[in-house]
C-alpha cells in the first residue's frame, strides 16, 4: 500500500497542495497533521509509523515535511526500513528507497550524518578535557564552599544538631550530611 503523509505547521495552513501530490503519486491513505516539524513527537507521524506492514511505500511531497533536520529524517527512515516499509519523496526522486540508486543515496546521507555525530562527539570529549586540564567544574555548583563547610562542621563539633546547622545555611539536612561525610 502507498502511505502518504502530509504536514503544515500551523493550523491555519493548508494541506491542499500535498495532498493533491500525494494522490497523484498513488497513495490510497494519506496521514495529515498540522504541527511543527520541530517536533519530534508528532501523533500522525507516530501513528503512521505504528501502522506499517512490510511492502508499503511512505511517501511525502518534500522532505521538509517529515522531518526538520538529516538525522531526524535518517531516523525516520530507519523507522520505515524496519518495518519493512519503503520511503519516497515526489519532490527529491534521489530519495527513494525502492529504489536501488536511492538506497545507496540515503546509505551515504546516513553514512555521512554518522561521521558527523563521532566527529561531534569527538570535538565534545576534546573541549571537556581542555576545560577540565584548565580547572572548568562541571556539574552542579557546590551547595556549600570550604568556608562554609569548616563553620558547619565546627558548629556541629560545637554541639548544634545537623537540623539547626541545615537551616542556618538554607540546605536540607541530608545535603549536610552528605557535604560533611568525608569529615563528619
Amino acid at each position: 500500500m502507498k502511505i502518504g503523509y502530509a504536514r503544515v505547521s500551523t493550523e491555519d495552513q493548508k494541506l491542499t497542495i500535498q495532498l493533491e501530490k500525494l494522490k497523484k503519486a498513488g497513495c490510497t491513505r494519506i496521514f495529515r497533521e498540522k504541527v511543527s516539524g520541530a517536533y519530534r513527537d508528532r501523533p500522525e507521524l507516530n501513528r503512521m509509523l505504528d501502522q506499517l506492514r512490510k511492502g508499503d511505500v511512505v511517501t511525502v511531497w518534500k522532505l521538509d515535511r517529515l522531518a526538520r533536520s538529516t538525522r531526524n529524517l535518517l531516523e525516520i527512515v530507519e523507522t520505515i526500513g524496519n518495518s519493512g516499509a519503503r520511503f519516497q519523496s515526489i519532490s527529491e526522486p534521489w530519495a527513494d528507497t525502492t529504489t536501488h540508486a536511492g538506497k545507496m543515496i540515503m546509505t551515504i546521507f546516513a553514512g555521512i550524518a554518522e561521521f558527523e555525530r563521532d566527529l561531534i562527539r569527538e570535538r565534545t570529549g576534546a573541549g571537556r578535557a581542555d576545560a577540565k586540564r584548565r580547572g572548568v567544574r562541571f556539574g552542579r555548583p557546590k551547595k556549600m564552599n570550604e568556608e562554609q563547610r569548616n563553620l558547619a562542621c565546627r558548629l556541629i563539633k560545637e554541639g548544634k544538631s545537623v537540623s539547626e546547622v541545615a537551616r542556618t545555611f538554607s540546605i536540607h539536612p541530608a545535603t549536610l550530611y552528605r557535604v560533611l561525610a568525608p569529615d563528619a
